[in-house]
């Protein structure tokens, strides 16, 4: 799994997917009619409707800043696409909006900006839902409608504002591919369509459109690498149709479910004979089983999910899609809603049991994404303490954070699971250097196992153990076995010394 951010960071050497960014438009390469009659001459283009739907969206953006967290960086702006749906609604990537204080949209060949509201954002999907209070934006437009998922080779159109100009722009190409990928954004595996269109910044949000003139998805990254060209990403209509369906059945959005199980492949035949599988019975075995999960109380270790929902698994964890093509079988799961329920047929001891399962979403212990809420923090004695988080790794490490984080805190971003619900990974992530806290200085981003020798479960744990402390001593147990151990002379003066802010910390704790 390969995550693309903005533009920042080391070049990685390996393929990396990346969200394509929104454009900042600077410069014009546009040439003005200066009122000539070609200007007011009635264009009647065969897609000019569709075209007509697409918007330029524009965003100001407030990121937090993880190194100090009690402020956040400075503003820039951003420019991408997005198009009209029915009920009044545009739709364009989450990162086309992400951590906004400002959106506005502007209509093909229109000079009006109209302010936009944020009604729902998905981090997982990257996908955004807007919409706009004035009546006089939505006048004269007809809203896209959605196609069934195109065929290989199907022709598409990505429209849109990218990057090289302020004017709407074509491009076009066919599917070349369609399987389940990495959305960069959001740190998920959801289906995506392959694309040989070329999507470049400024292209995020703007729809796929098949020769019928149906949108049958969203451009929303492409494959950066010096030996590839003009690889492009498609959110399908699949994935769309479930985000707006998610909305509308609770007006928020409530994620895409999982399993709650990691798994293992049964290609090899001594391990199939050994699980006690016949020679007609295929699946793939449960290795590992999220705790907070409610999978865990009903599977266990070393079953063999043998279906889902009636469609059998085979030994390499694909199921038949269409003529020709087989896909994971988490795109079943991935078609459910929170809450929905699903028959998940296992085999256990050389027997096969049948379990009624309620699928959530899930619960990592470093979670991967902060829904656009500023950084959890508390600060003690010059400590800064914070929850990780993939965007707090993200800002720490650069985009390539998987290669560069280090490797205790990589392993639990890669393998370790919460126990429970509000479990967190807090870290000293720098020290303010103070006379309290004299020969810490190097610590940074290490994880906190205790707080005078009891285990902490999160910031807020920690938080209260701290100010509901009596003893002489702060001490706390961190990773690499080190200790961090502090006279508490007063409560104000361990709190922020030589600082006037006398208040016990932290911000935002949750």
């Amino acid at each position: 799994m390969v995550d693309g951010k903005r533009k920042r960071g080391q070049k990685n050497p390996k393929n990396s997917t990346e969200e394509e960014e929104p454009a900042n438009s600077s410069a014009s390469m546009d040439i003005e009619n200066n009122g000539s009659d070609f200007a007011t001459t009635e264009v009647t283009t065969k897609g000019v409707p569709l075209m007509d739907a697409v918007v330029k969206v524009f965003c100001v953006h407030s990121e937090p800043n993880f190194s100090l967290p009690w402020q956040r960086k400075r503003q820039y702006s951003s420019s991408s696409s997005g198009f009209i749906i029915s009920g009044r609604r545009v739709l364009t990537n989450a990162h086309s909006v992400e951590h906004y204080t400002q959106v506005k949209l502007k209509k093909r060949g229109s000079d009006v900006k109209y302010l936009a509201t944020v009604l729902a954002i998905g981090t997982e999907c990257d996908i955004a839902m807007l919409t706009v209070k004035d009546d006089e934006f939505w006048e004269g437009i007809s809203p896209v409608e959605f196609g069934s998922l195109p065929a290989l080779q199907d022709a598409v159109t990505v429209v849109g504002y990218p990057i090289g100009g302020d004017t709407i722009s074509v491009t076009s190409g066919v599917v070349s591919r369609m399987e389940i990928l990495s959305y960069a954004h959001g740190s998920t595996e959801l289906l995506g369509l392959q694309i040989d269109a070329a999507i470049n910044s400024g292209n995020s949000g703007g729809p796929a459109f098949s020769d019928k003139g149906n949108c049958v998805g969203i451009a929303f990254q492409s494959l950066k690498h010096e030996d590839v060209e003009n690889i492009g990403y498609v959110i399908p209509t699949t994935v769309i149709n479930h985000f707006i369906e998610d909305y509308e059945k609770k007006e928020e959005y409530t994620g895409f479910p999982t399993l709650g199980i990691e798994w293992q492949k049964m290609e090899n035949p001594d391990l199939r004979m050994a699980m006690g599988m016949s020679s007609h019975q295929k699946g793939v075995r449960i290795k590992r089983i999220e705790p907070t999960s409610p999978e865990y109380k009903v599977l266990k270790p070393s079953d063999v999910i043998l279906s889902f929902d009636g469609i059998d698994i085979a030994n390499d964890g694909t199921i038949p899609f269409r003529h020709g093509e087989r896909i994971a079988f988490s795109y079943l799961v991935s078609q459910k809603y929170t809450g929905d329920n699903a028959i998940v047929k296992v085999l256990r001891d050389s027997k096969i049991l049948e379990f009624n399962i309620k699928l959530q979403t899930r619960r990592r212990l470093i979670s991967a994404n902060i829904q656009g809420k500023p950084p959890s923090y508390y600060i003690v004695a010059g400590f800064v303490f914070a929850a990780v988080s993939v965007p707090y790794l993200r800002s720490e490490y650069g985009k390539d954070y998987e290669y560069n984080t280090p490797v205790k805190l990589l392993d639990k971003h890669l393998y370790a699971m919460a126990e429970t619900e509000d479990e967190q990974l807090v870290v000293i992530s720098q020290v303010l250097v103070s006379d309290i806290n004299i020969g810490y200085e190097d610590i940074v981003n290490t994880q906190v196992l205790a707080f005078n020798d009891k285990p902490i479960k999160n910031l807020k744990d920690l938080a209260s153990m701290v100010e509901n402390c009596d003893d002489e001593y702060l001490k706390f147990e961190l990773d690499y076995e080190q200790i961090v151990q502090c006279l508490l002379i007063s409560r104000h003066e361990a709190v922020m010394p030589e600082r006037k802010d006398k208040t016990l910390g932290g911000f935002q704790i949750r």
